[in-house]
């Protein structure tokens, strides 16, 4: 069954918890048990309904009691057609980093826009973040719609707002659906008083959008997570490395070569589940058996000798900084990128990017929360890599200071 993971994204109030809790409430995708205990603490939320939608992502007890969702928020359900995973990211400024960690790995963004408010900074910010995560779908979501009697001429103009703003910062597919989150109208089932609109709810739309797969990435890369070597009288020349096909397909009798080695050899065997394969599709965890020893270590990549990506020690990439201290010139980082980790450090703050406009703008070389720029990254390693653009399992990586282990930015590389 497919997998698709989407986010939800937009300002404060705009209705982002309350439309996911509508989507699994009306989809029947919620137990009896949580629909009983959901209608008990929605008594103390005040609200007119019997039932607070939004408490089915807002996380902690804490954050319900400001008012606000302050982490990401996942949740999980199934139809007879889809799997689907929901990030839920907060709507305040400050909180940028916990929508890209959350839109990482989505192959969908939802963007909601209050009908009466039309786009906002916070909507340019969403979007900007999605077209540097090349999220491959945005579904433009015009939310509370009930609140402007809903009136197609609202819905429109909105949607050519959003389709000006759109074409400087090269978004990809783009979608747009009006709803009523608190009503209901339009989120699973379609609704009378949104007739003029007919290209059906949200729930059918996300059941039928096409996803980007990572199989549909030709490439094949494989990076080794675990070198095993039982040493042991009855496999006592075993040698295999373990990990998942990151994109592509990799096959038995394949000519590759081990990066950053730089030497070339065959793939002799594949297993899967303690069975021997021909071949290994992207997302697979297998192991994999070469014709000849080598010294390979965790972290190297195994790709096919026609399909060779970069290998270098210096990189640009676009940077989210994460951490509430400000980056500090000369800061000993860790670059991690899937299993592969070297010692790096930025060499240059080459442009800050305009959150609001997407303009480059001069760095006085200081990065602090939440905000993004371009940067000029040394490891002591080099890294194999392909643009995020072309692939965002190997185009993607973290910083991690070296002295404490906290994670203070996530990069795509350019």
């Amino acid at each position: 069954m497919e997998l698709l993971r989407f986010f939800t994204a937009g300002n404060v109030d705009d209705g982002k918890s309350t439309l996911i809790g509508r989507l699994l409430y009306d989809s029947k995708s919620i137990s009896t048990d949580i629909i009983e205990t959901l209608t008990r603490q929605s008594k103390s939320t005040g609200v007119d309904t019997d039932i607070d939608l939004a408490l089915l992502t807002d996380g902690l007890r804490a954050e319900r009691e400001q008012g606000i969702t302050i982490d990401v928020a996942y949740k999980y359900f199934s139809t007879e057609k889809r799997k689907f995973i929901i990030a839920d990211t907060p709507g305040h400024a400050q909180y940028t980093r916990n929508m890209f960690t959350g839109a990482s790995n989505a192959d969908l963004a939802i963007i909601l826009i209050d009908a009466r408010n039309g786009i906002t900074d916070q909507t340019k910010r969403h979007s900007i973040i999605s077209g540097i995560l090349g999220i491959p779908h945005i579904l433009i979501c015009v939310n509370k719609m009930d609140l402007v009697d809903y009136k197609q001429e609202v819905f429109e103009q909105i949607k050519a707002d959003y389709q000006e703003f759109s074409k400087q910062i090269g978004l990809k597919k783009i979608s747009y659906i009006p709803v009523s989150a608190l009503a209901g109208d339009n989120v699973v089932n379609a609704s009378e008083k949104l007739n003029w609109y007919t290209d059906g709810s949200l729930f059918e739309f996300l059941e039928n959008v096409e996803i980007a797969h990572e199989e549909d990435v030709q490439d094949a890369r494989f990076q080794v997570q675990y070198v095993i070597r039982p040493q042991t009288d009855e496999l006592h020349d075993y040698r295999g490395y373990a990990g998942s096909v990151l994109s592509g397909t990799l096959r038995k009798g394949d000519q590759v070569q081990l990066l950053p080695l730089e030497v070339s050899t065959t793939i002799e065997k594949i297993e899967k589940h303690q069975q021997e394969v021909l071949e290994a599709h992207a997302g697979e965890p297998v192991v994999i058996h070469l014709a000849e020893d080598f010294d390979v270590s965790r972290g190297s990549s195994i790709v096919r000798i026609s399909e060779v990506p970069n290998v270098e020690n210096t990189i640009e990439a676009t940077l989210c900084w994460m951490d509430n201290k400000p980056f500090q010139s000369g800061q000993k980082l860790l670059l991690q990128q899937n299993s592969f980790r070297s010692k790096a450090v930025i060499k240059e703050v080459d442009a800050t990017i305009d959150i609001h406009s997407f303009e480059d703008l001069p760095s006085d070389g200081t990065i602090n929360l939440n905000e993004f720029c371009k940067v000029t990254i040394k490891t002591a390693e080099g890294i194999t890599y392909d643009s995020y653009k072309r692939n965002r399992k190997t185009g993607a990586f973290i910083l991690i200071n070296e002295n404490t282990n906290n994670t203070v930015a996530a990069g795509v590389i350019l």
